[in-house]
C-alpha cells in the first residue's frame, strides 16, 4: 500500500476530518483511554482469583493464576474494543466489566456444585440474549424511549461516578470514621496522595491552557514522578501496616519488559453445567440479573461517551447505535467464552473522547495497547492508578457542565434527573442510578396527570427495574442465596 494513501484511507473509513480529527489525535485518544482502563489489567484477576464452590481456580493450578487472568483480560478487550472501533466507528473500549465480574466470583460460582466453567456459561447465555434483543431491534428501541431530559441527567450522574472512582482509585478519598474520609487522618500525608495532586493540578492547568493532549500529559507527569518516587523511597504496595505505599500497581519494573502470556481461561466455559447443577430457574434468575446491569450500563456510557464528544444528533442518539449495542453484547459472550467475565462498554473511554478522540480509530488504537499488554504487561504497570486517577477527575467536571441542560423549575423532569444523577455515586452503580430514575419518572408523570405522555416502553423497563431491585428476596425464596 502506498503510504501516501494511508491517511486518506484512514481518514474516509473513519471520517476523521468529518469529526474534527487526525490520525495522531485518536492515536493520542486511544492511549489515554487505555491508560484510564489499565487498572482492570490488576483488578479483573484479583476479583476472579478465588476458588469456585468446588475449590478450583480460574485457569488452572493449585492457586491463584494471576497472570492468565491478567492475559485473557487483556487479549478479550482488546479484539472487543478493535471491533467497536472497526464496525461502528465509535470512540468506545470495552474491557471486563466491574460489578459484573463480581457477580460472577462471589455469587455465580459460590452456589454448591458450581465451577468457574458454569459462571462463565451463564454469562454466555446472558450475552447471547442480549444479541437477540439488538437484533430484534427492541434494545434500541428501549433507548430510543428514554426522554432526552434522562439522557442529560445520565451522562451527569456518570461524570460524578467516575470522579468518585477517580478519587477512590488515587486513595485522595476513603472510608474512616465517617463513610467516607479525605486523605490519611484528614491530611496529604503520603507521597502516592502527592502525585495524584501534581497529576490533577497539572492536568486542569493545561486543560484552562486549552493544551492540546492536556489528559496524557498528566497521566504522564504523574508516572514519571511516581516512578522517581518510589525509586528513591521504595514505598512498596498498600497495605493495613502501610497506609503510603502504591494502590493497585507499583510504578517499578523487575527483570524484563516483556513476558510469555498464559491464555489458559480462554474456552473455560459450559453452557450446560449451570442447568444440570442448579436448575432452569435458578439459571434464567441469574441471567437476567447479570443481563441487567449489562444491558443498561452501555446505554449509559454510549450516551455520555457521544455527549463528551459532540457527538449526538439532534434527536440526543450516537451514531450507529445499533452497532455500538451489537457489539456490546457481543462482548459479553466474547467474555464468558474468554473465562474473564462479561465484557462491557468502559465510561473512562470518555477520557480519551476529552483528549480528542471522535472516532473508532482511537478505539482501534486502545484495543492494540490492550493486546501488546499481553506481552508488555510490566511496561503497562508502571502506570499507578495514582497517575491515571487525574484523567477520571477531569472528566467528570467536562461531563458535569451538562447539568445546565435540565430544566430544574419543572418538578416533575427535575426529581426524575436528580434522582438518577445522585444515585449513581452513592449507589456506585451507573444500573442504579438509570432504574431509580425511570421508576422515580414514570410516577412523577403519573402524578402530574401526564401517564398517557410516557412511552410504554418506559412502562415496561420501570417494572423490570422494581422486580430487579428485589432480586435479593426473590433469590432468598429460591435458596439462591
Amino acid at each position: 500500500m502506498n503510504k501516501q494513501n494511508t491517511p486518506s484511507i484512514l481518514d474516509s473509513y473513519f471520517r476523521l476530518s468529518e469529526r474534527g480529527s487526525s490520525v495522531r489525535q485518536e492515536l493520542r485518544g486511544g492511549l489515554v483511554t487505555f491508560f484510564a482502563m489499565a487498572y482492570i489489567l490488576v483488578l479483573n484477576p484479583i476479583i476472579l482469583s478465588g476458588p469456585d464452590s468446588t475449590g478450583q481456580f480460574l485457569g488452572g493450578g493449585s492457586e491463584p493464576n494471576l497472570p492468565a487472568i491478567a492475559a485473557g483480560t487483556a487479549i478479550v478487550a482488546g479484539l472487543m474494543s478493535i471491533l467497536m472501533g472497526a464496525v461502528a466507528n465509535f470512540p468506545l473500549a470495552l474491557a471486563a466489566g466491574l460489578g459484573l465480574n463480581s457477580i460472577v466470583a462471589y455469587t455465580i460460582v459460590q452456589l454448591p456444585g458450581m465451577t468457574w466453567a458454569d459462571g462463565m456459561g451463564i454469562i454466555v447465555i446472558e450475552g447471547i440474549v442480549i444479541v437477540l434483543l439488538v437484533l430484534t431491534g427492541l434494545r434500541e428501541a428501549i433507548f430510543r424511549a428514554v426522554p432526552n431530559v434522562l439522557r442529560t441527567a445520565i451522562s451527569v450522574g456518570i461524570g460524578l461516578f467516575i470522579t468518585l472512582i477517580g478519587l477512590i482509585n488515587s486513595g485522595i478519598v476513603g472510608t474512616g470514621a465517617t463513610p467516607l474520609a479525605f486523605g490519611v487522618n484528614g491530611s496529604i500525608s503520603t507521597w502516592p496522595l502527592v502525585v495524584f495532586l501534581v497529576g490533577l493540578v497539572v492536568t486542569l492547568a493545561l486543560m484552562v491552557r486549552r493544551v492540546q493532549g492536556a489528559i496524557l500529559w498528566g497521566i504522564v507527569t504523574g508516572t514519571v514522578l511516581a516512578i522517581i518516587v518510589e525509586a528513591v523511597g521504595h514505598l512498596g504496595p498498600k497495605g493495613a501496616e502501610n497506609v503510603g505505599g502504591w494502590g493497585l500497581t507499583i510504578p517499578a519494573v523487575e527483570g524484563s519488559l516483556v513476558q510469555v502470556p498464559s491464555f489458559s481461561t480462554l474456552g473455560q466455559f459450559s453452557i450446560t453445567g449451570p442447568f444440570q447443577k442448579i436448575g432452569v430457574l435458578a439459571v434464567i434468575v441469574l441471567a437476567f440479573s447479570v443481563m441487567l446491569a449489562d444491558f443498561f450500563d452501555t446505554m449509559g456510557t454510549m450516551v455520555a461517551v457521544a455527549s463528551e464528544g459532540d457527538l449526538l444528533d439532534e434527536d440526543g442518539n450516537p451514531p450507529h447505535t445499533q452497532s455500538i449495542l451489537l457489539v456490546d453484547s457481543l462482548g459479553a459472550i466474547a467474555g464468558g467464552m474468554g473465562g474473564v467475565s462479561s465484557n462491557t462498554s468502559f465510561v473512562e473511554s470518555a477520557t480519551g473522547v476529552a483528549d480528542g478522540a471522535r472516532t473508532g480509530l482511537s478505539t482501534i488504537f486502545t484495543g492494540i495497547f490492550f493486546l501488546l499488554a499481553t506481552f508488555l504487561a510490566p511496561l503497562f504497570a508502571m502506570v499507578p492508578s495514582e497517575a491515571a486517577a487525574p484523567a477520571l477527575v477531569a472528566v467528570g467536571f467536562l461531563m458535569m457542565q451538562q447539568v445546565t441542560e435540565i430544566e430544574w423549575t419543572d418538578l416533575k423532569v427535575a426529581i426524575p434527573a436528580f434522582v438518577t444523577i445522585i444515585f449513581m455515586p452513592f449507589g456506585y452503580s451507573i444500573t442504579v442510578g438509570i432504574g431509580v430514575g425511570f421508576i422515580v419518572y414514570v410516577i412523577m408523570q403519573a402524578v402530574a396527570g401526564k401517564a398517557r405522555d410516557v412511552h410504554p416502553l418506559m412502562y415496561a423497563t420501570a417494572g423490570t427495574f422494581v422486580i430487579y431491585f428485589l432480586l435479593d428476596p426473590i433469590n432468598k425464596a429460591l435458596g439462591l442465596a
